[in-house]
């Protein structure tokens, strides 16, 4: 699909006529190869493939090209079920900003509302930096989500042996539905560390890109503006709360990986309890089982009973005395 805006917004596009002389933003979202014509023949740029934004080395991601500047950098899709990286590029010329994109973005369409209610917006580069305002916007609120989500997860790990649902959850029966309750709490952990990977993975090709851009103004005839380093900074303090992000995530791992030793070290206890409970029993059956001609309980009236109750006891003693050790 294409989108055109020019000076004064939205750029209506006739089908079969070339693209308006006076359109500046020029947005490809998943284009056909006749809307790639399109474009490169009203802009004169060669608009990149997909295989050629979706290159990881720098020199293709960040490069000079016939009067303007080629940028790429991946970008998260910001879907809740499936979060996704494709690759998002830029053209910017001091005539033109084209964008490819291969999925929807938030960003993109709040830069069009922002553009036609009059911001003040005109030209390539300044709808380049409302576009790049967007983008970072967007991370923002994706990393605070995150946050909240890591805080709830935390809640569940720490409460989960103490209070709360998940206790009232798991009391009957305990065993199997406390391991699905695990394994929902690590699936939970694991999914949101691929997700705030993306999101590191997006932040990093926008702070790649700004100073690469602020840095070649000069060069392509655009003017220098002081957003950049305003972006810049904001790209930085997103870095460092990403960071911070990561290692709680790794902390809950480690979290959930220890109440899983926990409940492991639990059902090895229980075991190992009713292992030494069965010991005394087998040994006194074992006694009174040897066939000698000469064992004077089996004279005895009461010989059978005793054993009995010799046996019972001998389960029960050991039973009562790790129940008041506290063992299960």
């Amino acid at each position: 699909m294409l989108s055109l805006h020019g000076p004064e917004g939205p750029v209506a596009l006739q089908p079969g006529s070339p693209i308006a002389r006076h359109t500046v933003w020029l947005d490809l979202n998943d284009p056909s190869p006749e809307e790639a014509k399109a474009v490169e023949a009203a802009t004169g740029l060669r608009v990149p493939s997909r295989a050629a934004l979706s290159e990881v080395e720098t020199s293709s991601r960040l490069r000079r090209v016939k009067g303007g500047l080629s940028l790429s950098t991946p970008m998260i899709t910001f879907e809740q079920s499936a979060s996704q990286v494709k690759p998002l590029g830029f053209l910017l010329t001091k005539d033109h900003f084209v964008t490819i994109r291969f999925h929807d973005l938030r960003a993109f369409d709040s830069s069009a509302k922002r553009i036609a209610e009059g911001d003040g917006s005109t030209t390539p580069s300044e709808i380049f930096l409302v576009v790049l305002e967007e983008l970072v916007d967007s991370l923002a609120d994706a990393l605070e989500d995150m946050g909240s989500e890591l805080d709830t997860l935390s809640t569940r790990i720490f409460d989960f042996d103490v209070r709360g649902a998940e206790r009232r959850r798991l009391e009957s029966p305990p065993p199997r539905r406390r391991d699905l309750a695990l394994r929902r709490i690590l699936r939970g952990i694991s999914n949101r560390g691929k997700v705030l990977g993306k999101i590191r993975a997006s932040l990093l090709g926008l702070e790649r890109i700004v100073p690469f851009v602020a840095a070649a103004c000069d060069g392509i005839g655009l003017p220098e503006d002081a957003r950049f380093e305003t972006i810049k900074r904001d790209i930085e303090s997103l870095d460092e709360f990403e960071t911070r992000l990561a290692e709680n995530v790794q902390f809950l791992l480690d979290a959930a990986l220890g109440l899983i030793t926990i409940e492991q070290n639990n059902v090895f206890r229980v075991l190992t309890v009713v292992s030494v409970v069965g010991v005394p029993p087998t040994l006194i059956a074992s006694i009174y089982g040897m066939n000698f001609k000469h064992m004077p309980e089996l004279d005895w009236t009461l010989g059978y009973p005793y054993a009995l109750g010799l046996i019972l006891f001998s389960a029960i003693a050991p039973i009562v005395y790790f129940r008041m050790r506290g063992w299960f």
